[in-house]
């Protein structure tokens, strides 16, 4: 009893050692390594976030170290702990469709038509993110607007690569399209949405839907800050806001390989640009350029660079980088031409920025109708903190506020 008492308390002893310094350590990151910009409002608990977010993650390296679970179970844990009483104003159900898991959230107020319908994407870099995740967002778009949502809960990467997240999407997609009757929902009326990496998956999905006529067409698309290509990660959005929470410019890149390959091999090669053959890179640069991006958004600062060569080894690690269903901004004139009525939000610091914008560009060049939405205070994820109590900010209400505002006019 006595050795099995020395042992547990030498585990405790050293874990909160371990604790301790990896926090230090953290924060010494945090404060070394990141930059708030002074456009950003209430800067402090944009910082506070950013180190719990840190603290988090290095408590789950320990725990992987120590052999009890891996760090991204334990930061999927921690972020999906948050658990909501019922609401008094929605009917809320977890269902499958086509073996993906969904909740679905119907308004209880009784309505004299059928209502919209919302198909939401959750984001988190194809890695984290989940139904708890965005669980008080997806309520308050239902409540709000009086739409029937439906959240998608798709397979994460690393475990499930692309395009796992993109076939569940698409799935569910199809399966609430095919059964509008049953919740209620006006066929004209149904709408994609997703942020950061549900942004990506919704803009992929709305791509795979436009042309096909055996289901109700999409009404609208609406992209909360995506991610829309890996080509480029050096546009002017990219180096200027690169160590700005909570989106690193190394991290984007490190979470699109591993929704990609299920690893960050080639990372270094992907954040310099030697990643895809220049030839290639110049067949796409009408579409992935900075000559697209408005002056305007490079007054904070932006270096050119130059094309860089490509091995072919690299390249063949990272070749379905040109896929539309991954990368949507690559998606021919033809497809794009077909495409809903589209709401884009961007926001100033955030290294996905350009992407919105240049995805904007391409919608309005082929004579889709877009509604943009730009935050000018505004840091990636900031939808996320609408109601977070003292860590809240008025910017990502104001932002939730334009969402709900364009699907309240559909």
């Amino acid at each position: 009893m006595a050795v099995v008492l020395t042992v547990l308390v030498l585990f405790l002893v050293g874990f909160l050692a371990s604790f301790i310094l990896l926090v230090i350590g953290a924060i010494n990151f945090d404060f070394s390594n990141s930059e708030i910009p002074p456009g950003v409002t209430q800067p402090a608990k944009l910082r506070i976030i950013h180190i719990i977010l840190i603290c988090t993650a290095v408590v789950g390296k320990i725990l992987e170290n120590f052999g009890i679970c891996t760090q991204v179970s334990f930061v999927r844990y921690i972020q999906g702990r948050k658990t909501l009483g019922a609401d008094p104003k929605l009917f809320i159900k977890d269902l499958w469709f086509e073996k993906v898991p969904v909740r679905i959230y119907q308004p209880k107020a009784p309505s004299a038509s059928q209502r919209r319908g919302v198909v939401f994407f959750h984001g988190g870099g194809w890695v984290f993110g989940s139904l708890e995740t965005h669980e008080e967002l997806c309520r308050f778009i239902a409540r709000e607007s009086e739409s029937v949502v439906v959240s998608v809960g798709y397979r994460l990467a690393p475990e499930h690569k692309y395009p796992a997240a993109y076939e569940d999407c698409l799935n569910a997609s199809q399966h609430f399209l095919q059964h509008l009757q049953h919740y209620g929902v006006d066929p004209a009326r149904v709408t994609v949405c997703g942020d950061s990496a549900g942004g990506n998956l919704a803009a992929a999905v709305s791509q795979t839907l436009a042309g096909r006529s055996d289901l109700p067409r999409l009404r609208a698309q609406i992209l909360i800050y995506p991610g829309l290509q890996a080509l480029d990660f050096n546009l002017p959005s990219y180096q200027q806001n690169r160590g700005v929470p909570l989106l690193f410019r190394e991290r984007a890149a490190f979470y699109m390989l591993q929704y990609l390959n299920g690893n960050a091999a080639k990372l270094e090669e992907v954040l310099e640009g030697s990643h895809i053959p220049p030839d290639i890179k110049l067949k796409y640069q009408k579409w992935v350029s900075p000559d697209n991006i408005p002056e305007e958004f490079k007054v904070r600062g932006y270096k050119p660079r130059v094309l860089l060569d490509c091995t072919t080894e690299v390249f063949e690690t990272v070749k379905r980088f040109c896929e539309p269903t991954l990368c949507p901004l690559l998606a021919e004139d033809t497809i794009i031409q077909q495409l809903p009525e589209s709401f884009i939000l961007t926001c100033e610091y955030d290294v996905l920025r350009d992407d919105g914008l240049l995805y904007k560009k391409r919608l309005e060049d082929n004579g889709v109708r877009v509604t943009w939405y730009h935050l000018e205070d505004g840091f990636h994820g900031i939808i996320n903190s609408f109601n977070s109590n003292w860590l809240s900010f008025t910017s990502g209400k104001r932002g939730l506020d334009s969402i709900v505002n364009f699907l309240r006019s559909l």
